[in-house]
Parts: structure tokens; C-alpha cells; sequence
């Protein structure tokens, strides 16, 4: 007995010990990765920025603790980051150019895969050169390539030109075999987030908009790689028609898509000919990561703040085992963060980044209220994303000034309320029996038992439409037109960027950097420097969300992967009971293929 419990404590010790030895080393681990994360990086001459474009990218790369550990950079990061390492790299003298390795390459929108494009072509003007290689190009990876000096492609590779189309699917008949069915209250002929759930097919006004803005899209993309590879634009779309994509690789030469053909081992050789060292030297790289630790040339004068805002607006953060959707836009807490903003004294301007389809309208219009008092006191800018569109464009109308991409899409100043009636599935799928009883007419509204009756639909609606005329005097105040020049380009319209220059719900056409520059002007800066906002949660806040976030990221991606397109819409409606009545939003995913 006392050998088995000397054992027995000697072996505890033993793995408390070792517990101990190994929590020191990853503490020591942790700290001399955060202690490197803040080294800045030296670039040595004749470097190259390395692009990985493949995986996902969103509008702004999340601080991520687990990425930070297992020092996984191979993913492409936030298209801010992408942006930043590009605009440096030109500003370095001793990076001599660019290399595009091209892959299974997803951005959020067209908007961002135009600005990313563009940044390249900007950098190019600086002297330097841009190649590109790929296995495979996929469409959106390829137009973001062809403006490279020289496009590169596998023997065996593909290249993959089809066009675009949007593709929407419909639920009612679905929903309606579980005995589900939704009830629709909405202001807006062009409102068609609800359709998925209360049709069958695409109302006449989706058509008519969807048809415009695939086209403005496609538009863009083909003249874009029209110009870059001197190919006319006749060409490009019969290479989409016919599925070249299939055809001998060989062929993309002769059409002019692809410079020369290769194999991967052979693809360093030709960088070391763009810079002029031997076969026997190595090439010196960055990546954009590590560009993100290169000191920029200057951060003098005063300083403006790029505020942030991406993805569904909602009145509150929801987080459970099921995971959340992705980054939220929390009506509290942004408006928390621009009053703070706006009584900064070192933050001269505000330029408020807004990539999103919408969400809860009483989160947009609280939002609505920060960007008015913020405004009353410096000048706010609003630069549009992918997306800045329902909600969006609602927590962007009280700017003093708008800047949008081309293939932004925006506007959709309309509202809608969408309330779920499970009173077939409960009482003749499942066999559940209610019984009442009442002090008022009213009082069992919103019951499961039934569906809402008439005179609950008309109050409903007037509910919905004192909030729709709220949102077009919104609008109507900020852009300094009257309600009936509002109402006759509203009713749920989406627009183009370039379209909604022409009717005045955008000032200008342009990126980030000319939102940046309107801010300084419109505060008569004549040296400023840039700060993003929110900052990212610092090493504590991390350490203790570390376990919570890779449960939720890893069951969020689970989900995401079963379900597909069907994701987005599956989460709406787990989410439903806890989404504010009255929701300002564009169709759920961008179905734009």
C-alpha cells in the first residue's frame, strides 16, 4: 500500500511538473511571437511581395490568436492588409516587383476583387513589374492576374472564362413541406431579400435589377481584362460562351489570355531574370504579412481614422455552440466607438469603411444618429466596400461625403418584416392543440397557434411603412434631396456604384485611398497620416476568447461547408426570434457566379 501511493504521488508530481515546464515554454512561445509580431520587418534589396491569392478574403483580416500560434500565413489575409503590403511594397525601393501566385482565390464581392486590381495597376505606374502564375485560374482570380506584365500557366493548367449569372434558389415550397410558411410585410417593389422565402421565382422588378447590375459587373470585368491584355471585348465574351476553360492550353496563347506556359519548378528561373541574379542565388521574399511590419515612409501630421464596418447589422452579438455569422456590425457598440471617435481630439476626420447588405433597421438608424453627431463635429467620409447597401447605405447617408467602387452595390432604401407561422407544423404535422383564453382582442398576437389574421397584417404594415418613410427622410436629409426624388430611385432598388453616381447617392468613383484623401481635404489637412479602427482585441482578450472562437470558427466552417449557399438563409432563420421586426437588407448571399 505504501509503494502504491508513493508511486502514485510520485507520478502527479511528475505531471504536474511537466505541466508546469510546458505552460512556461508557451508562455515563452507566446511572448516571443507577440514580441516578433512587433519587429518591424526590413526589407532587403531586390525583394519580392509574394500574393497568395487563394482561399477566402473579407474586408479586413481578423486577429486571430490560433492563427498567431500555429504561424499559418499561407491563407490570403483581409483585403485591408492586401491593400497595405501593395501600397508599401511600391513605396520600397528595394522591392522590385510583384509575384501572383494564383489559386482557388474567393473574395466577398466584385467591389473588392476591383480594388485589389486596382492597387496592382497602381503599382505597376510606379516602375515596377507584376507577373503571375497559376495550376489554375479560376474567373475572379484571373481578372485580378491579367493586369500583371506577364501571366504564366502549368502546361496542364486551365483557365476558367464563363461569364456571370446570378442564380437565386427559393424555399417556400420547402418550408412548406414541413408545414412552414412565412408571412411578408415589406415597403419597396425591389425589396427581394424576402423572396427566397416567399416565392418561387424572381419578382419582374428583381429581374430587371439583378439582369443590370450582372451585366454592369461583367461589363467591368471584360473591359478590365480587355485593356491589360489587348484583346477586344467581342473576343472575351466569345471565349466565355464557348467554355475555353476546356480547351488545349496551348490555345490561351494564341488567344492572348496566357504569356507562356510552364511547369512550377521552372517558374523561379524567370523571376531571377526580372531581377538579374543567378541561377545559383535565392530570391529574396516578403509576404503580406510580413509587409504589414514594414515601416511606412512617413507618419507625420495630423491623423484621420478608417473606421471599420463589415457584415450583418444587428442590435446585438449573438454567439452560441452553433457559432455566429461570421463579423457583425453590433448597432451598440459601433455607435459606442464613434462617439468615442468623435470626442478624440487627436482624430481630426473619419473615414468610415462600410461593406454590408444591411440588417436590423433599429441598429442602422442608431448607427444613423453616431454618424450625424460625429459629422456635426469633424468631417466623415464614407468609402463603400462590396457592399453599402439597405442598412448599409442607411448608416452611410448622413456622410458628408460618399465614395464608392464601380461594382459597389448599394442603395436598396427600402425595409422589410418577415415573421415565420409554424401553426401547420404544430397542429396538424406534429398533433399540437391550443385552447385560449383572453382579457383583450389583441392579446394573443403572435401566438403559434395560427397565422396573423387581417387587421394584425394592417397594423404590421403601418408599422413597417412609418419605419420605410423614416429610412427615405434618412436619406433624403443626408443627400440634400427632396422624398420624392428619394422615393423615385428607392423601393428597394440596388444599384451600382457607377449608377448611383448618376442619381446622387454616391459623390464620387474611387477606393479607400480616395476616401482617405476627401477626409483631409474636407478637414484642410495638408499632412496626415491613417489609423484603422476598432483596434484589433489585444493578448489577454484573445487568450480568453481562444477556446470559445475555435469551437465556434470550427463548427461555423462545418456548417458553412455542408450547407453552401444554403448557409446564410439557415442562419437567418436560427436567428430569427433574436432579429429585430423590421430588417433593412439585400438578398442574403451575393449570387453572382
Amino acid at each position: 500500500m505504501k509503494d502504491f501511493l508513493k508511486y502514485t504521488l510520485a507520478t502527479v508530481l511528475g505531471i504536474f511538473i511537466f505541466m508546469l515546464v510546458m505552460g512556461f515554454l508557451a508562455v515563452m512561445s507566446i511572448a516571443g511571437m507577440l514580441a516578433s509580431s512587433d519587429t518591424t520587418t526590413n526589407v532587403k534589396d531586390n525583394t519580392v511581395l509574394v500574393l497568395n491569392l487563394k482561399g477566402a478574403m473579407e474586408e479586413r483580416a481578423a486577429s486571430d490568436l490560433m492563427t498567431m500560434l500555429s504561424g499559418d500565413v499561407s491563407g490570403p489575409a483581409g483585403l485591408d492588409d492586401m491593400l497595405n503590403a501593395i501600397n508599401k511594397a511600391k513605396d520600397n525601393d528595394n522591392i522590385k516587383g510583384i509575384y501572383i501566385e494564383a489559386g482557388m482565390f474567393s473574395p466577398d464581392t466584385p467591389a473588392s476583387m476591383q480594388a485589389l486590381r486596382k492597387a496592382l495597376a497602381d503599382f505597376k505606374k510606379a516602375g515596377k513589374w507584376i507577373v503571375a502564375y497559376g495550376d489554375q485560374y479560376t474567373q475572379s482570380t484571373y481578372y485580378i492576374a491579367s493586369v500583371a506584365d506577364k501571366v504564366w500557366m502549368n502546361p496542364q493548367g486551365m483557365l476558367d472564362w464563363h461569364g456571370m449569372a446570378s442564380q437565386p434558389y427559393f424555399l417556400k415550397d420547402l418550408m412548406a413541406k414541413f408545414g412552414v410558411k412565412m408571412q411578408l410585410s415589406k415597403v419597396g417593389a425591389y425589396k427581394s431579400a424576402p423572396e427566397m422565402f416567399t416565392a418561387d421565382k424572381m419578382s419582374d422588378p428583381n429581374r430587371e435589377q439583378v439582369t443590370a447590375y450582372v451585366n454592369g459587373i461583367w461589363d467591368n470585368v471584360v473591359a478590365a481584362v480587355a485593356e491589360s491584355r489587348k484583346v477586344s471585348k467581342d473576343s472575351l465574351n466569345a471565349y466565355a460562351d464557348r467554355l475555353i476553360m476546356f480547351e488545349d492550353a496551348q490555345n490561351l496563347i494564341k488567344y492572348k489570355l496566357v504569356d507562356k506556359l510552364m511547369y512550377t519548378d521552372e517558374v523561379k528561373g524567370e523571376v531571377k531574370k526580372l531581377l538579374k541574379i543567378d541561377n545559383d542565388d535565392d530570391i529574396n521574399q516578403v509576404n503580406v504579412a510580413q509587409m504589414q511590419n514594414v515601416k511606412e515612409k512617413s507618419r507625420d501630421g495630423e491623423r484621420i481614422a478608417v473606421y471599420y464596418a463589415f457584415g450583418d447589422i444587428v442590435d446585438e452579438a449573438e454567439s452560441d455552440v452553433m457559432g455566429t455569422q461570421g463579423h457583425l456590425i453590433v448597432g451598440s457598440e459601433v455607435s459606442k466607438d464613434l462617439e468615442e471617435l468623435m470626442n478624440d481630439d487627436e482624430v481630426k476626420a473619419v473615414v468610415l469603411r462600410v461593406n454590408s447588405g444591411g440588417g436590423s433597421a433599429y441598429a442602422s438608424e442608431q448607427i444613423w444618429n453616431a454618424v450625424k453627431k460625429l459629422k456635426d463635429k469633424k468631417p466623415v467620409v464614407v468609402s463603400m466596400g462590396g457592399m453599402a447597401a439597405s442598412g448599409g447605405y442607411y448608416i452611410s447617408c448622413a456622410a458628408n461625403w460618399i465614395v464608392a467602387e464601380p461594382t459597389t452595390l448599394t442603395g436598396s432604401i427600402g425595409i422589410f418584416g418577415m415573421f415565420p407561422d409554424m401553426s401547420e407544423l404544430l397542429t396538424q404535422k406534429l398533433g399540437v392543440k391550443f385552447d385560449e383564453v383572453k382579457t383583450n382582442k389583441n392579446a394573443t398576437f403572435g401566438t403559434m397557434a395560427r397565422p396573423f389574421n387581417e387587421e394584425e397584417m394592417r397594423y404590421l404594415n403601418m408599422y413597417i411603412d412609418r419605419g420605410y418613410k423614416l429610412f427615405r427622410q434618412r436619406v433624403a436629409d443626408g443627400r440634400r434631396m427632396s422624398t420624392e426624388s428619394v422615393e423615385a430611385i428607392a423601393q428597394g432598388h440596388v444599384w451600382l456604384g457607377q449608377d448611383a453616381l448618376k442619381i446622387k447617392l454616391v459623390d464620387e468613383l474611387g477606393g479607400l485611398d480616395q476616401a482617405v484623401k476627401k477626409a483631409a481635404q474636407l478637414a484642410k489637412l495638408s499632412e496626415y497620416h491613417t489609423k484603422s479602427y476598432p483596434a484589433p482585441d489585444d493578448f489577454m482578450e484573445q487568450l480568453m476568447k481562444a477556446g470559445t472562437q475555435a469551437n465556434n470558427n470550427y463548427l461555423d466552417a462545418q456548417l458553412k461547408a455542408a450547407l453552401g449557399d444554403l448557409y446564410e438563409p439557415f442562419m437567418f432563420m436560427k436567428n430569427l426570434n433574436r432579429q429585430n421586426a423590421i430588417q433593412a437588407r439585400i438578398p442574403f448571399t451575393f449570387n453572382v457566379k
